[in-house]
This record gives C-alpha cells, sequence and structure tokens, in this order.
C-alpha cells in the first residue's frame, strides 16, 4: 500500500491569480520577485548571486511558474534540466487568501463563502465584542483594536501592555482575530484562555481564526514573538480528506500548525516542531514510522510568518535555500508506494506594498518513485490536491477536486 506525504510552503506563491486585481495582488509574485531581487542586491548563494535552489528546480518548480506566470524565475533559466518529478500550477476557488481557506480547499472543502472581516483600520472590532471580551476574561482592558502587522504592534505597544496587563488585540487583511500578550508578564496559559473566549464570541460573525501571540522580552528593542503561537479556528463545513482517511482507520500526522487549521478534526497524531529544520526533521520522524495508506502533512510556516509577513525577500530566499538543502534527505526515506506533493497556500510577495498575503497561484510539485515526470498543467482548484491523494491512498472521492495523479502513475 502507498503513503502520502504532503508539505506546504507556507506562501509561496508563482504569480498572480486572474482575479487578483479584486485583492489589490495584480502584479504580486512571491517566488519571481525573490528571485529577481537576489539578482539585484546579490543576496543569493548561486551564481552571481542568483537564487540557489537546485532540488526544487529538478522537481519542476521553475516549470510550475513559468506556467503560472508566463516567465521563468530570474537566474534561474539555465539552472533547471527537464524535471523529475510532475510539476505544475493551482489556482484558488476559494472567496479569500487566507491559511484555513488555502488549506481546507486543498483537502477537498473549497470555502465558497464570505468569512468574516473587520475592515476598518482602526476602532477595527465592534465594541460589543471587546466589551463582552472583557467582562467574560476578566481584563482591565484592551490594547490595539486595529489592523496591524505584528511585530510592529508589539514594539508600539509592548511596554503599555506590560504596565497595564491588558492584552493587545489587532487584525490584519485575513479573517482574523489576534491577541498578543507577554509570555511572563501575562502568562501564556492565561492568553490561551483569552483566546479561547474570543474563539466563542466571534463564531456568530464567522471568522476564521483567533490567534494567540505570544512574546518575551522587556522593551521594545528586545520583544520577540516565540513559537508558542496557538490558532483557533473554526472547524471545516464539511468532511475533508483528513476525516475521510480517519474514517477507513487511517494514520494521519499533522505536524506543526497543521492541527489547528483543521481545528484538531481528522488528525490521529500531532506533533509539535518549530522552525524549517525541526519541522524537517519531525516529517522524516514521522515517515521512519507512519504505516502504510497513511499520510503524512507539514506545514513550514516560517516562510510566511517570518519573512513573507515581515517584507523580507532576502531572508526568505535564504529559507527557501535551507528547505532545498534538506530535501535530498527526504529522497532517501521514500518507499515503494510513496508520493511526496510539496504546494503552497497561498502567496506572500515580500517585495508587495503592505504586510498581508497575496492572491496567487501555487506549485504542485509530485515525485516518488512510482511518479512519472511530466506536466500536470494548471489545475482550476487546490481541491485537486486531496482528490489526488485520496485515490492514490485508494479511499472513496472526495467532494470536491480532480485527480492528476492517476494518469502518471507507474
Amino acid at each position: 500500500m502507498s503513503r502520502a506525504i504532503l508539505l506546504v510552503l507556507d506562501s509561496l506563491g508563482i504569480g498572480a491569480l486572474p482575479d487578483a486585481d479584486q485583492f489589490g495582488d495584480a502584479g504580486a509574485d512571491t517566488l519571481g520577485h525573490i528571485a529577481a531581487h537576489c539578482l539585484a542586491t546579490r543576496c543569493g548563494s548561486g551564481a552571481d548571486g542568483a537564487l540557489h535552489i537546485p532540488h526544487l528546480l529538478d522537481l519542476g518548480l521553475g516549470h510550475a511558474a513559468q506556467l503560472a506566470s508566463d516567465s521563468f524565475p530570474a537566474g534561474l533559466q539555465d539552472l533547471a534540466p527537464a524535471p523529475v518529478g510532475a510539476w505544475g500550477c493551482a489556482r484558488e476557488r476559494s472567496t479569500g487568501k487566507d491559511t484555513t481557506s488555502g488549506h481546507w480547499e486543498m483537502c477537498g472543502v473549497p470555502v465558497l463563502f464570505d468569512w468574516g472581516y473587520f475592515t476598518a483600520p482602526t476602532e477595527s472590532f465592534p465594541a460589543e465584542l471587546l466589551d463582552a471580551l472583557v467582562e467574560r476574561a476578566q481584563l482591565p482592558g484592551v490594547l490595539g483594536n486595529c489592523r496591524a502587522s505584528g511585530t510592529t504592534i508589539i514594539a508600539e505597544l509592548g511596554e503599555a501592555h506590560i504596565c497595564s496587563g491588558k492584552p493587545i488585540i489587532y487584525t490584519s487583511a485575513d479573517s482574523v482575530l489576534q491577541i498578543a500578550a507577554h509570555e511572563g508578564h501575562f502568562g501564556l496559559e492565561r492568553l490561551y484562555e483569552v483566546c479561547a473566549i474570543a474563539r466563542e464570541l466571534v463564531d456568530p460573525l464567522n471568522v476564521a481564526r483567533v490567534i494567540a501571540r505570544p512574546f518575551t522580552g522587556e522593551d521594545a528593542t528586545s520583544f520577540k514573538r516565540t513559537s508558542n503561537r496557538r490558532d483557533y479556528s473554526v472547524p471545516p463545513p464539511a468532511p475533508t480528506l483528513l476525516d475521510r482517511l480517519q474514517e477507513v482507520q487511517r494514520e494521519v500526522i499533522g505536524i506543526g500548525k497543521i492541527p489547528d487549521i483543521f481545528a484538531h478534526r481528522g488528525i490521529t497524531r500531532e506533533v509539535k516542531a518549530h522552525g524549517i529544520d525541526d519541522l524537517f526533521q519531525a516529517t522524516l520522524d514521522a515517515m521512519n514510522n507512519a504505516a502504510d495508506g497513511s499520510l503524512v502533512f507539514t506545514n513550514f510556516v516560517d516562510f510566511d510568518q517570518e519573512f513573507g509577513h515581515r517584507r523580507d525577500p532576502a531572508g526568505y530566499a535564504a529559507a527557501l535555500e535551507a528547505f532545498d538543502v534538506l530535501l535530498p534527505q527526504l529522497l532517501t526515506r521514500l518507499r515503494d508506494g510513496d508520493v511526496v506533493l510539496l504546494v503552497a497556500d497561498h502567496g506572500n510577495d515580500p517585495t508587495w506594498p503592505g504586510s498581508d498575503h497575496t492572491r496567487e497561484h501555487v506549485p504542485i510539485l509530485a515525485f516518488g518513485p512510482r511518479v512519472h515526470a511530466g506536466s500536470i498543467g494548471c489545475r482550476d482548484s487546490f481541491a485537486d490536491i486531496g482528490q489526488s491523494i485520496a485515490n492514490w491512498l485508494g479511499i472513496p472521492p472526495l467532494d470536491a477536486g480532480h485527480d492528476f495523479l492517476g494518469a502518471i502513475r507507474a
């Protein structure tokens, strides 16, 4: 029997979607602009400062980007022979460009409804919502109440938070309410309790996520967010690939923030890990023990959290290069029937204005001992990823998506 390994390079978009102008993202291209930045600033480790990701190129990442954006990433054209894997791209059917929608759609449940958003730049949250949170959580009040970058608002309000005991509450272009608080002065468990109450309060508003954003440090120059982030997601509105696998008693190993994204539904084993190296090692460890017919599902959040939102193209490039160096270790762990899919959930172009996600195509790179190399084209939905895994693992079809692996399976 086969296994599937689904790796999400969080935010690695490869060119704007046809409807990107509706999101203010026409022209966004996460990978393309990172590659161009490397050439212009010589921040890559390749020749002439180019982005150096030979293993990802061998698997077809450059070809997938060309399919999506009509141009090969700058500086990589002469470094990409015929791919050894199956490659293509996918367009999002869901109405947003957020983490939850992207992951749910790739697992067979497109988000065809509108999330609830907090759109005002200041006084972003309804007064009755904040009043109820203050009362139920017994808070002295709140700070923030605006749309903001997480790192910026901590630097601006962290000291006031420590002095007052008031948590910092903010939002973004996503359907999200975020609460930042100091791990020591406020308390990590206390922050989680407040977020759980906030989750209940925003349920009627159809908000996708409440996110706990703990930080440490003693002043604006030393504040730093920690790895103890926790996402409180609304459950998917229909059974996902993960639920379907669990129903037939298959193992689903969720690594990193995957369990949070699916509200811990459909996951049979949860693995905590932080940072690209740690997440990759956790994936390798899971592959060593995963049973036949199982799914190993990992999200590499650092690309998005540490470099996309912080508009750091050089840091993003270095992270991609670091991930690329690790890839051969995974190739050596594959069993005969295994398939690996490298995908993304949205874009987050680090050269784009603001600090929000960007509406982009995502790559699909599929490889394994029984996967024939070649193009799978541009897919009309991320749901094709989940449908293909369902077919590969021999379970009944999902409600959305079309299989692309069956035609290229040896």
